[in-house]
């Protein structure tokens, strides 16, 4: 059917689930292969998963011996091939095991030497920094003689083989992050979900003893897997380890990395020992604003608040930031916390001022209405922000207190 396969590679989800509705052949082909496998290589996950719950197949034995699954481990996105993998319930065991082998021989190769072999070219490799805007992820796109590839078959085997029940070695996880040394590429962010859920003693007990290594990146991806432990399972509503965020109190006091120690107060910060918070406060003035952003939430004692109120004047507005959501969620009466919200007010940033706002109108303190005049046009990013009608919320609180 020309239309759908129009649809399918103009990327328009909207006219291809509409087509599969009205009965088109979510199967259909488009140069000799299923649509679906033009989704596939686009990359194109909204349009392959309207394709799967139309009943396209995943499986479908293609003319060179591959499948759209095997295609898409291939192409390297690994929500794409979790998309197509968990479309069938359950995969075949055939199908997994070659899924999980494909991953494992890109993953061992790298991801150039495949693209190489595969191609058989040794040419230049145009390479690309792909975002996804919405999870915050990147990762890699290769490309090289019409061949395109991302660099995310760690990221496929591990969740495929956490979702089938293969505990992968820890070291081997570890190997598998650093490969990839940000800790917002798609890899590395794998990684840390996937130890973070593992909520056993034995993983913690590796993670924090990987807070020795002289590596700085070893002691990073240790501190962001150890926040991930504390945090728990909220679907299974398990965190045993809520309470040991006082655990980590020696690496904090002697690490000077200032991202490992950004991450590390993080996790710290869901403890409410008095060590914590003597840490916490050593760190009022450090030179890197993610690590002072961190300093208030680590403050529980209220003979602390003054200390940290100087914050709310720092040079950096990711710092300001920081302290204007702490003071708006402190339902503490001490006076001076609606005086500095009133001060944020008046901040440069809009944000930080529908923060102020709300966190005045929370505390039922009636500046809340002069101060929403000085919220000023709101941004059109910042339309939707519900803190937007806390004062409105407010009034309607003091009219039903006053009988209104």
């Amino acid at each position: 059917m020309e239309e759908l396969v129009a649809a399918v590679r103009r990327g328009d989800v909207g006219v291809v689930t509409s087509l599969l509705d009205g009965g088109a052949d979510p199967d259909t082909l488009a140069e000799g292969l299923p649509v679906l496998c033009l989704a596939v290589a686009a990359y194109d996950i909204p349009v392959a998963e309207a394709l799967l719950e139309g009943g396209a197949d995943p499986l479908r034995p293609l003319p060179d011996g591959s499948t759209p699954l095997t295609r898409a481990v291939d192409g390297g996105s690994h929500l794409l091939v979790h998309a197509l993998a968990t479309s069938r319930t359950p995969l075949p065991a055939p199908a997994r095991t070659d899924m999980l082998a494909r991953a494992r021989r890109w993953a061992e190769a790298g991801v150039e030497s495949e693209l190489r072999r595969i191609t058989g070219l040794t040419g230049p490799i145009e390479r690309t920094r792909v975002e996804d805007d919405e999870v915050g992820w990147w990762s890699e796109q290769l490309t090289l003689g019409g061949t395109t590839v991302r660099d995310e078959h760690r990221a496929i085997l591990t969740s495929m083989e956490e979702r089938y029940g293969i505990r992968t070695p820890f070291d081997d996880l570890v190997d598998r992050a650093l490969a990839h040394p940000d800790r917002d590429h798609v890899v590395w962010s794998d990684v840390v979900f996937t130890l973070g859920r593992r909520l056993d003693e034995e993983t913690w007990q590796w993670t924090r003893d990987l807070l020795n290594h002289p590596g700085r990146l070893h002691r990073l991806l240790a501190a962001e897997i150890l926040l991930f432990l504390i945090l728990g399972d909220f679907v299974k509503r398990s965190d045993p380890f809520w309470d040991r965020g006082r655990d980590l109190v020696p690496w904090a006091e002697q690490e000077e990395d200032p991202e490992v120690l950004a991450a590390l107060l993080h996790a710290m910060t869901h403890d409410s020992a008095p060590e914590i918070e003597a840490v916490g406060l050593s760190h009022l003035t450090h030179p890197d604003p993610r690590v002072r952003a961190l300093v208030p939430q680590t403050v529980h004692r209220p003979e602390s608040l003054t200390a940290v109120l100087p914050l709310a004047h720092d040079d950096d507005p990711g710092v300001r930031e920081a302290v204007c959501h702490w003071l708006a969620h402190h339902r503490g009466p001490e006076p001076e916390v609606g005086d500095a919200l009133v001060a944020l007010t008046h901040d440069e940033r809009q944000e930080i001022r529908i923060g102020a706002v709300s966190g005045l109108a929370y505390r039922d303190d009636p500046r809340c209405v002069e101060a929403q005049h000085r919220i000023g046009p709101v941004a059109r990013e910042l339309r939707d922000d519900e803190r937007l009608h806390d004062v409105w919320r407010y009034q309607r609180r003091q009219e039903a207190a006053d009988g209104g």
